[in-house]
């Protein structure tokens, strides 16, 4: 369980690149816990249902009592409903990748919210890095992605992230804060209760590239200071902040120590049982007394 304090977070425009950073345990000095939640993305993978149902069942079979946090596997749509049954009554949820705005209707290749849920699907992601620079999401899409899961009561895990161009400007914050703003726009405070932010740097997704934990730290404790001028610091303590750069099994626990990383959006680790399995449960920093 992760604690949090009840403090003010100045709220910072750029963080420093690639600087050493510490190995720091979580504190325990709050008034409020944080479930950790740890989410595999499988994006366009794997390539067949068998190998997705075999997937689903070698993690579900990792899942366990003492697992740390709360688990989510993103699926395709074609495989939902096999990931579904795969992970059984384990405790392990299954998201879309997206859901449409709309219903129903004339949406060829669309898949609607209750759509999703007809197949035991509670959680969806919005905003994905992917969905955005490749095909052309916008905010006011997102937004309207957001807004349509909350209003049918589906978890939205909202991605949100600077590019590399931005990063190298020192536009961490504000593109974060702007990001934050446009696609929370209409959200209530009680609706989010069933959000989840992932914090995306895309230069640092399948690149090579590396974001220091500190750095990432860093990030999350901006973006927790714009939730608080959005909704109030209480609400802001209670919103889970996933970190989704690249994730490993060699990288999660220096991640998971830091006390505004709430877990994490992994993609291609999250097709390996075994990485996967570790990544999920994660050592906890032990706090001294």
């Amino acid at each position: 369980m992760k604690f949090v304090a009840f403090s003010a977070l100045a709220l910072a425009t750029s963080v420093s690149a690639f600087s050493p950073t510490a190995f720091a345990p979580r504190t325990s000095t709050s008034l409020s816990a944080r479930k950790p939640f740890i989410a595999g993305n499988w994006k366009m993978n794997p390539g067949t249902k068998d190998e997705a149902v075999a997937l689903g069942k070698e993690i579900a079979g990792a899942f366990s009592s003492s697992t740390p946090c709360e688990v989510a596997l993103f699926a395709p749509y074609p495989f939902l409903d096999a990931t579904v049954d795969a992970v059984g009554s384990s405790g392990v949820k299954v998201g879309a990748e997206m859901a449409f705005t709309e219903g129903k209707g004339a949406y060829t290749a669309e898949v609607s919210v209750s759509m999703i849920k007809s197949v035991g699907c509670n959680w969806a992601l919005a905003g994905h890095s992917e969905r955005r620079t490749l095909f052309g999401e916008s905010d006011e899409d997102i937004n309207k992605q957001v807004l349509n899961l909350l209003n049918n009561d589906v978890g939205c895990i909202l991605c949100i992230g600077e590019t590399q161009a931005e990063y190298e400007q020192g536009l961490v914050g504000p593109i974060c804060t702007t990001q934050l703003k446009k696609n929370l726009l209409g959200v209530t405070p009680e609706q989010m209760a069933n959000v989840v932010i992932a914090y995306e740097p895309v230069w640092a997704i399948g690149t090579g590239l590396t974001c220091p934990a500190s750095e990432a730290q860093d990030v999350h404790a901006t973006c927790r200071s714009v939730l608080a001028d959005m909704y109030g610091q209480t609400v802001s303590d209670t919103v889970r902040i996933q970190y989704g750069g690249s994730v490993t099994p060699e990288t999660v626990d220096e991640l998971m120590a830091k006390p505004d990383i709430d877990g994490a959006l992994v993609g291609g680790a999250s097709l390996v049982a075994e990485k996967f399995s570790r990544i999920i449960n994660f050592e906890e920093a032990k706090v001294s007394a």
